[in-house]
């Protein structure tokens, strides 16, 4: 049986990040993936009741999601308001999705304050980025799930073959 991948919508084409955008990436492997059927989507926000658009949400701070996970930092959009509850949900909403498929790898867009894997922003909405995890990157990996980074695709490609 084929190993399942968790991939984050908005890669996939669907315009569901904040700001009612997409950012499709066209790469052999995932096309591979979708016609072998191996892709599980999701949008963590959508899943926790966001809308499209909404407004921008950064981890406060210059923390990461591991500390959002820990109650130690909060996910505030730019309008001031506390998001985190709901990012915490769609973080528990994609782990809960993971496991039902037996997906030990996700594919995330990196930068955001759920999906970022390599990088997020730092909170200040100034467009300035740092080493962290989103909230549901770090809960994914946090219960053995590895996540890459759309720029990764071709080490999680590698990954898998050695996997099977």
């Amino acid at each position: 049986m084929m190993e399942k991948i968790l991939v984050s919508a908005c890669l996939l084409g669907r315009p569901v990040r904040y700001n009612g955008s997409a950012k499709h990436v066209a790469h052999p492997a995932l096309e591979q993936w979708q016609r072998e059927g191996r892709i599980v989507s999701i949008c963590p926000e959508l899943t926790a009741g966001f809308s499209v658009p909404r407004p921008p949400a950064e981890i406060a701070k210059g923390r990461s999601g591991e500390a959002v996970l820990s109650d130690g930092a909060r996910v505030i959009e730019v309008t001031g308001a506390d998001v985190t509850d709901l990012y915490i949900a769609g973080a528990h909403a994609a782990l809960d999705l993971a496991r039902e498929h037996d997906c030990r790898f996700a594919l995330l867009i990196d930068g955001s304050p759920s999906c970022g894997s390599g990088f997020i922003y730092d909170g200040s909405f100034g467009g300035r980025t740092h080493v962290g995890a989103g909230v549901t990157a770090a809960l994914l990996r946090d219960h053995g799930i590895e996540v890459f980074a759309e720029t990764e695709i071709d080490t999680l490609s590698s990954r898998l073959s050695r996997n099977s």
